[in-house]
């Protein structure tokens, strides 16, 4: 694979080459940005129980209610 370089400026959230660049229609392009860092992201982990050991505590307990449903 032949690799070729083009200096380019982002308009509008949009990657402008030079006038004098043409690529084939759906090429495949790879966009390195020097200077910019990214944004750091946030990673929320599922909650985990403190002494797993007591896990039996949370057990659903499923009980079926009658099928009338009026007040008492």
């Amino acid at each position: 694979m032949r690799i070729t370089s083009f200096e380019a400026t982002v308009e509008n959230g949009q990657i402008k080459l030079p006038e004098t660049v043409r690529l084939p229609e759906h090429a495949r392009v790879y966009v390195l940005v020097p200077g910019i860092e990214e944004a750091p992201s946030f990673h929320v982990g599922s909650p985990r129980l403190a002494r797993p050991e007591e896990a039996a505590d949370f057990v659903k307990d499923v009980s079926q209610e009658p099928t009338d449903a009026s007040l008492r």
